[in-house]
């Protein structure tokens, strides 16, 4: 079934491809593309059985992520982003499961989970208020995840802090048109969402502590490993292999333009060992940034599948290869669009768009290095981090 996902993607990846330039100009996905997504299984593959999704292996899921990304960044990162919120999903509350899924296995549900409003406890559940940025592909969702902090009944963030996912309708929020006016991934549509004094009952909420400590995904009762991983290996599944696909798009458009490209010294590509040794140094550090993210899902995968817990020190070197994967990714990217010479940066040459798409993706929080790398040395050396912000995204 995995294999299947992939291989209908791939019979639409020159669509794809066509599409890019158009979900740009839209400023989120087209409709057609959307529909490729959709139709291809590809938002299901981490949604449960139970509603009619693949449970398919991380690593697969990621592959198909790359695939899509690497024909457009847009198409891509909205595959992988709102590709990973089934997983979560999976580990809510089974009424909610129903609301979104009873109806259509298909529905897709956004984000982001910056915990960016306040939920004030009331009878039954939460008034929920707040504004967040950053909701890539939520033209197309009819739910969302959106991060909060627990209040007080005064509405102010309640003490010691609690972060909240909350789950809305999307009769509940507003998306802010005109707010994803960016240089890269424009046709995420990754826009702002308001909501105002939103009533979200008990069941539409999960603590965020029990997502990463493990204990939601215990009360599930999921016996299958793709749930049993952390969430910062599961959260940035989608994102890092986007980039990754992004990179290895923009090899694939640099050796298609490279190939016949005479330099303004009338020296061909194929004759000048220096850009011959830059095209296959790129090619690598790509194909690293690959293999080491996908090696690192893979033996987080089979640790759990294999009934051990993944601990504090795992994790943070789980996300330092994370992380490094992206920059890696995207460091080689530059070296190919930089050599290729002044004319690969107008507008009608793809090779800018998926340099700009790659660095928007990099920008995302979860690639930034120094406090995962701070927090990965400290448990090298045996020592405890503090508790704080540098173990926020751990």
């Amino acid at each position: 079934m995995t294999e299947s996902v992939l291989d209908r993607i791939m019979e639409h990846a020159e669509e794809i491809a066509a599409l890019g330039p158009v979900n740009e100009q839209l400023g989120r996905l087209d409709d057609k593309a959307a529909k490729v997504l959709r139709d291809s299984g590809m938002i299901r593959m981490l949604q449960p059985k139970t509603h009619g999704g693949l449970e398919t292996h991380p690593r697969e899921f990621a592959e198909a992520v790359m695939a899509i990304a690497a024909k457009d960044g847009s198409a891509g990162w909205v595959a992988g982003i709102v590709g990973v919120h089934p997983w979560e999903m999976a580990l809510a509350d089974p009424k909610v499961q129903e609301e979104i899924w009873g109806e259509d296995q298909d529905t897709w549900i956004a984000s982001p989970y910056a915990p960016m409003g306040v939920a004030r406890p009331v009878d039954g559940g939460y008034v929920f208020n707040g504004r967040w940025q950053f909701s890539s592909g939520t033209d197309h969702c009819d739910w969302i995840f959106l991060g909060g902090m627990l209040g007080d009944r005064d509405g102010n963030v309640a003490q010691p802090p609690t972060g909240l996912h909350l789950i809305l309708p999307r009769s509940d929020y507003e998306i802010v048109e005109g707010s994803w006016e960016v240089a890269g991934l424009k046709g995420t549509g990754s826009k702002d969402i308001i909501v105002r004094d939103a009533f979200v009952p008990d069941y539409r909420a999960i603590e965020f502590g029990k997502v990463i400590d493990g204990s939601a995904v215990a009360a599930s009762g999921h016996t299958n490993p793709l749930y049993h991983l952390p969430f910062s290996c599961a959260f940035p599944l989608g994102i890092t292999s986007a980039v990754i696909g992004m990179a290895e798009g923009a090899l694939a458009l640099g050796l298609a333009y490279q190939r016949g490209r005479t330099q303004i010294t009338g020296t061909k590509v194929k004759d000048d060992p220096y850009m011959l040794t830059a095209i296959s140094e790129a090619a690598e550090e790509i194909a690293t940034s690959r293999s080491r993210f996908l090696d690192n899902v893979c033996r987080t995968y089979d640790k759990v599948a294999a009934g051990k817990q993944i601990t504090f020190g795992e994790r943070a070197a789980g996300r330092r290869v994370q992380v490094r994967a992206a920059w890696r990714a995207a460091h080689a990217t530059t070296e190919i669009v930089m050599r290729s010479g002044g004319n690969a940066l107008r507008l009608d040459n793809p090779i800018q768009r998926a340099w700009r798409d790659v660095h928007m993706g990099l920008a995302h929080a979860i690639h930034v290095p120094g406090p995962v790398y701070h927090v990965s040395a400290l448990t090298d050396l045996d020592i405890e981090p503090p508790l704080g912000p540098l173990r926020s995204m751990i």
